[in-house]
């Protein structure tokens, strides 16, 4: 059986919750997950060859350098061992996918070649999102076999927003706010290995929305060993780097 390491845990959301809910969505496609909040431990386990086709990060571990972050740093706060880079990035680039989901671009903040292969990366500079709330998302149907038969939806989470987006991201959803439209959604390619980054999933009203469940079922299809080829004529994405907007939160 195809089997997948789904990375979990960390401060602020819900991650064994999301993680299961998670896992159940990955398990209908026929892909087994095992979920690791050892990160360093778990991401040790892709050096076994063919132990997994796939990698999931639903998780929130970063260095917390902010003072307001110190009483969580015990168990939370990380900076990811370079031999652990190593194997992620190697995992990925020759041909390993990735399922990377909300937080996720928050991960792993000294380590620049992450942004690299997510397409984007937290910006504490920068970045920002609305409080925990209704979300109207966009849809850019028949862009990519992601969002096949999906159309735009409300949802309640967070829209995470002026992250330092990859020049390369297509959004295939966005969401406004701060005057402008925010990538949500994107497939791409990093190395020889797929990738798709959602910016939803704060807790389990997202994974139990039907169309959010569809996206996540869609790119798990496309991730999988043998899923459909990229897609061509991608819509236009933003291709622009967005300008300072204060502090960013999360």
């Amino acid at each position: 059986m195809t089997r997948n390491l789904l990375l979990s845990g960390g401060t602020g959301h819900p991650f064994e919750q999301t993680s299961a809910l998670l896992a159940g969505i990955i398990g209908a496609a026929g892909i087994e997950s095992d979920v690791q909040d050892d990160l360093v431990a778990g991401i040790g386990r892709l050096e076994r060859p063919g132990a997994y086709a796939m990698v999931t990060v639903n998780a929130l571990r970063w260095r917390m350098l902010a003072e307001r972050y110190a009483p969580l740093r015990p168990g939370n706060a990380l900076s990811l061992p370079e031999a652990s880079r190593a194997v992620l990035q190697a995992f990925v680039g020759g041909g390993g996918s990735l399922l990377a989901v909300h937080t996720a671009c928050i991960c792993f903040d000294d380590w620049p070649e992450w942004g690299d292969i997510v397409g984007a990366a937290w910006d504490w500079d920068r970045s920002c999102h609305p409080p925990l709330g209704p979300v109207h998302v966009t849809v850019r149907g028949g862009a990519h076999p992601v969002v096949d038969g999906v159309t735009d939806f409300d949802i309640v989470d967070e829209a995470y927003g002026f992250l330092d987006e990859r020049d390369d991201v297509e959004p295939l959803a966005t969401a406004a706010h701060g005057g402008r439209d925010h990538p949500l959604l994107w497939a791409r390619r990093y190395g020889r290995g797929r990738v798709v980054y959602s910016g939803l999933g704060h807790d389990e009203r997202s994974y139990r929305h039907p169309s959010y469940r569809r996206i996540l079922a869609q790119a798990v299809a496309w991730l999988a060993p043998g899923g459909a080829p990229p897609a061509t004529g991608a819509p236009e994405g933003t291709g622009r780097r967005p300008q300072p907007a204060g502090r960013g939160r999360t």
